[in-house]
């Protein structure tokens, strides 16, 4: 059984991790250099693989169904559990509004055609949050096996993308220097939160229960395998065209439609939108997923009929009306998405750690992260990068990604 948890596990956090924003990486690392992205993924992927291994040195010591708001009242004291429920319902809320914005679009769409019905506009929306949110609350096992489906679905329609591709890839478009060093600053926080799968963790701990070796696999397996898909879409975005044809491409739309153009096929834009469409559902269950157990933590709710209900409705129901009816703010909120995960993925967990470790004398079979303070250093540094380029960028100070 914990077998079958292990992989679902695994999946969901590669599914979470692999969303929409995984089409942006070509247009968010165009002119760095294949070379320059590839080194800059492997540091993403390393931050926050070490990072979720310090959630779990600190899940270890804790109660099975706790989450980031108990377990940093109980190390960080009051002022660190304001700081991570805020930031946990900033970054989440954002989320789950964007992605209802977005996938309630594009199920509107299907409807109309489908039905040939003249629907209201906020029908997509409205279903989807329902569709999702029963999901949700019927259980992380619910979300497993469904997300097992889709993640599989989401891996061939990939994988047919790659396949398309890989003839035009050419070897001197992957060896090109970056084209402007400021550019590199930019990238910095699309690919760090192109990792972001740490409000999922104590979801996964309360389903998988604290059993540390399978959940270091999880972690590591669950972060590795975005990592790989990542440079394989590397390899295919950056080789198909040069650097300063990516820089001019307008946005994500540009450049798949340079894309289907080059290949004059219209089967590329097609498949890259079933994938699009597949992995914000797949990023939307893990999110949804780790926000309404954080809200059941919050709230002191039981596994009653009643009070998923309830949990649910405190989870769906702000972002929808979000989405709804001021999505422009919402989408203003997700341009800090950099800075709240900095918070919730790196600073929590290693002031957590750092405190943790303080208090607390480590026997033979307790489980410590490597590295020591000085790798709690490191990441808390690398942290204050990530912040400082997405405030230079958000001050005009170094390029925007388009």
């Amino acid at each position: 059984m914990i077998q079958g948890k292990t992989l679902g596990s695994m999946l969901i956090i590669a599914g979470t991790t692999i969303g929409a924003g995984m089409l942006a990486l070509p247009i968010a690392s165009a002119g760095l250099g294949f070379s320059t992205a590839t080194v800059l993924l492997f540091a993403a992927w390393a931050l926050m693989t070490y990072t979720a291994l310090l959630m779990l040195e600190v899940h270890q010591y804790a109660h099975v169904e706790a989450t980031l708001n108990s377990l940093a009242k109980s190390l960080l004291g009051r002022k660190g559990q304001l700081i991570a429920n805020f930031s946990m319902i900033f970054l989440f809320y954002a989320l789950c509004a964007a992605y209802i914005a977005g996938g309630g679009s594009q199920l509107q769409t299907k409807l109309v055609e489908w039905t040939n019905l003249e629907l209201p506009v906020q029908s997509g929306s409205v279903l989807f949050a329902v569709i999702f949110g029963a999901i949700i609350t019927l259980g992380t096992g619910t979300v497993d096996k469904i997300n097992r489906v889709l993640f599989s679905i989401k891996v061939i329609v990939l994988a047919s993308v790659f396949y398309m591709l890989t003839p035009y890839v050419q070897g001197q478009h992957l060896l090109e220097m970056p084209i402007e060093q400021g550019l590199i600053l930019s990238a910095i926080p699309v690919v760090f939160t192109s990792f972001g799968f740490h409000g999922s963790i104590p979801s996964i701990v309360k389903y998988v229960g604290i059993d540390i070796k399978s959940l270091r696999r999880i972690m590591i397996m669950g972060a590795a395998l975005p990592l790989v898909i990542y440079l394989f879409w590397q390899v295919v975005s950056q080789g198909v065209m040069s650097q300063s044809h990516l820089l001019q491409s307008e946005g994500l739309s540009g450049f798949i439609a340079s894309v289907a153009s080059m290949l004059q096929s219209p089967k590329v834009s097609n498949a890259i939108t079933i994938f699009a469409d597949l992995a914000l559902a797949t990023s939307f269950l893990g999110v949804s997923l780790g926000l309404f157990d954080f809200f059941s933590d919050t709230l002191k709710k039981g596994n009653a009929k009643k009070d998923r209900l309830v949990t649910a409705l405190v989870t769906f129901v702000p972002p929808l009306c979000f989405a709804l009816f001021y999505p422009q703010g919402f989408i203003m909120a997700l341009g800090y998405a950099a800075i709240a995960l900095v918070v919730l993925a790196v600073f929590l967990p290693t002031a957590m750690v750092f405190k943790q470790r303080k208090q607390r004398q480590a026997s033979n079979e307790d489980y410590q992260v490597r590295g020591g303070n000085s790798a709690l250093l490191l990441a808390a540094l690398s942290g204050v990068l990530i912040i400082s380029a997405q405030f230079l960028q958000m001050f005009g100070m170094i390029p925007s990604i388009g």
